[in-house]
């Protein structure tokens, strides 16, 4: 949740035109910059599925769908209304870009029927998804003809619905996305085990999912469009090798990303380290702490724009899909060191309002709060 919130500042404040990922354009720091916020998403949606399957040590099989598509339908209510507004403070709908409550809202829902399934089965079909997809990857949606939009929604990432004055864009499409939840649902089958069984299971499957990823990355034939190649020096080779592909997210970036996840999960099982302290705090309030961390980044966005040009109107103006979340006056991208100042000083003003809010839920038996 923390390094999310560098990767959406560097969003508001960094240069829309500039790829951090382009080998051929960036520097060694802003690529980090970037790739560390990859491990985000795929550990958001592998313990939203791990999530799940703990709920059902207080939930009938049947309470638990039902609650799993209700929360889905939430997230997704969510992201049409709330998210679309904070994004970008206007609600004129001329650009609308549907990312992770979208995507973890459906995966949810998909769970929700899934669960009636054994165990094993769900994480099966999790599995198939995450390594098979890439079969697919030379389809594209216009191949299909009326189905197009569908495609467009289930793996390939692009324009949904393109009017005159109206444009919806799918950034997470849900095939990959859906895997990583059903596997994670099977990954909460290992916390029903004693610690001592748990954990040497959790090394061995982590480090099985990392030396999957490099053996598949050196033989360089599939689980990612995007090819590996020699560069200019030993250290962008090296970028090149781990600049996997996100939108939709391969299986050498799921790879690349989940191995390492599980293995820190092996790290602090049992006990949380206490530079950690305030991660805990924050992770019992994420959707408090995921809506209000875009709302105090836009917010400083539209301060930094009235200090340095006298005019906000930038800020609460719909992009185009490449500039997006908002419309970058002349001359506004800020260096890294800023980017990264921003986000320190926002994660420390998110903290005591986590805190405040956790405690609220912690004192109140009211159901709606679990909404948020």
């Amino acid at each position: 949740m923390i390094l999310m919130a560098l990767d959406h500042t560097r969003d508001y404040f960094g240069a829309a035109n500039v790829n951090p990922t382009d080998l051929a354009t960036t520097t060694p720091a802003l690529f980090f910059t970037r790739w560390i916020t990859h491990f985000c998403a795929p550990v958001f949606f592998l313990l939203t599925g791990t999530g799940a399957y703990l709920a059902r040590r207080r939930r009938s099989t049947s309470d638990l769908s039902f609650f799993l598509i209700t929360r889905g339908l939430w997230l997704i209510l969510l992201e049409l209304v709330v998210m679309r507004f904070i994004w970008q403070f206007n609600v004129d709908y001329r650009v609308t870009m549907l990312t992770v409550l979208w995507a973890l809202g459906w995966s949810m829902i998909v769970l929700g029927v899934l669960v009636y399934l054994p165990t094993w089965i769900i994480g099966a079909f999790g599995a198939l998804l995450i390594v098979l997809h890439n079969l697919t990857d030379s389809i594209t949606p216009q191949a299909l003809g009326a189905l197009a939009p569908l495609w467009t929604v289930l793996h390939r990432p692009g324009v949904l619905f393109n009017g005159a004055s109206h444009t919806v864009f799918v950034a997470y499409p849900l095939i990959p996305w859906i895997g990583v939840t059903a596997v994670g649902y099977a990954l909460g089958a290992l916390y029903r085990l004693e610690p001592r069984e748990r954990r040497p299971l959790l090394l061995r499957i982590g480090v099985a999912i990392v030396a999957a990823f490099i053996l598949l990355r050196v033989i360089n034939v599939y689980g990612d469009p995007a090819r590996w190649s020699v560069q200019r020096s030993f250290g962008f080779t090296l970028l090149s090798f781990i600049n996997t592909t996100k939108y939709p997210p391969s299986l050498l970036f799921l790879l690349m990303t989940l191995g390492p996840a599980l293995l820190f999960l092996r790290a602090v099982d049992g006990s949380t380290p206490r530079a950690f302290g305030p991660a805990v705090v924050i992770g019992r309030v994420p959707m408090f702490y995921y809506l209000l961390h875009v709302v105090f980044i836009h917010a400083f966005a539209v301060i930094a724009s009235a200090v340095r040009y006298g005019a906000v109107h930038w800020m609460f103006e719909s992009p185009n899909v490449g500039q997006f979340p908002v419309t970058q006056p002349p001359g506004w991208p800020a260096s890294l060191p800023v980017v990264y100042l921003v986000w320190v000083t926002v994660v420390l003003l998110l903290y005591p309002c986590c805190r405040w809010y956790a405690a609220v839920k912690a004192r109140s038996n009211n159901p709606l709060l679990s909404y948020l």
